[in-house]
């Protein structure tokens, strides 16, 4: 019986040796990494200047064409995540703000994801690699559920969440290899398909009261002197229940209406995307009316 203990305990040191091991090469490894995605090209970033940082998610994404408010004479980047909540737009201006950019204006979408406080795991997952290295990354973290795991035992996020940031990954961020995630200025342009979904129906989504991570948004730009522009972007003319849209400006009237803008399904690559048609015309309209020179 001894023996086996002594065995099975010698198992569980080499196991943590391993683990640890591991999750300092893994580390190591993401904190060089600077052409891959905008949330690590952020974290090992200095400090930038920016007349106009976009937040949100793919419908910021695809919706607001940088370029043309660089030809407006605006820095600009595109910071919009498919898939990504507001919990993480928000972790991303933290970032921005600790590496001591000086930004002038925040364009955030605000508008489908004020119905949910919720992290989106595999946009959330991109900024694990780092949890160790941001104070703000962790604090972020802390009140989920699963961060004792997350940050106490080694190597366990990479387990974890290995489709996002697991050996493939890695092994793409060692050998440099790019994505068009940087390309356009953070600008995803989209094209016309006859397959695309062109129907949605939003009548049950409402927006929260109080969603923690708008709030934490504006605060930030109020304590940074940072112009705060919330907005609200089009969808498509077959869209169900566009009254959502009301409910937004009801309990968040600060909030600027564009959903209307551009309604046609011409349009539209899907419901709730523009294609770069579309979002060229709603970017002219938003240049227009907040940076008119």
């Amino acid at each position: 019986m001894k023996r086996f203990l002594i065995y099975t305990i010698k198992i569980i040191v080499v196991a943590i040796f391993i683990a640890v091991a591991l999750d300092g090469i893994y580390t190591a490894i993401f904190m060089q990494s600077k052409n891959r995605g905008k949330i690590e090209t952020v974290f090992n970033s200095k400090a930038k200047n920016y007349d106009v940082v976009i937040l949100g998610s793919s419908r910021a994404n695809n919706h607001f064409v940088s370029q043309m408010f660089e030809d407006k004479g605006l820095k600009t980047f595109n910071y919009g995540m498919s898939g990504g909540h507001l919990f993480e737009a928000s972790l991303m201006l933290k970032l921005m703000i600790e590496r001591k950019y000086d930004i002038k204006n925040v364009i955030l979408e605000s508008d489908l994801n004020l119905s949910s406080d919720h992290e989106a795991e595999g946009i959330a997952a991109l900024f694990l690699p780092y949890i160790h290295n941001s104070g703000v990354i962790k604090k972020h973290f802390s009140n989920q559920e699963n961060f004792n795991e997350l940050y106490y035992i080694p190597f366990y996020r990479y387990i974890k969440y290995d489709a996002k940031i697991g050996i493939r990954e890695t092994f793409f961020t060692t050998i440099h290899k790019k994505t068009t995630a940087l390309d356009n200025l953070g600008y995803y342009p989209l094209e016309k398909h006859k397959n695309g979904n062109m129907k949605n129906n939003i009548t049950n989504l409402n927006p929260l009261k109080h969603n923690k991570y708008y709030e934490e948004i504006k605060n930030i730009c109020k304590a940074n002197h940072i112009n705060f522009i919330p907005i609200m972007t089009p969808m498509c003319e077959n869209v169900v229940g566009m009254n959502y849209f009301d409910k937004v400006k009801k309990t968040y009237p600060e909030i600027h209406n564009y959903e209307n803008v551009v309604v046609e399904n011409k349009y539209f690559s899907s419901c709730g995307h523009m294609t770069d048609q579309g979002a060229k015309i709603f970017t002219a309209r938003i240049i227009k009316d907040f940076f008119k020179k």
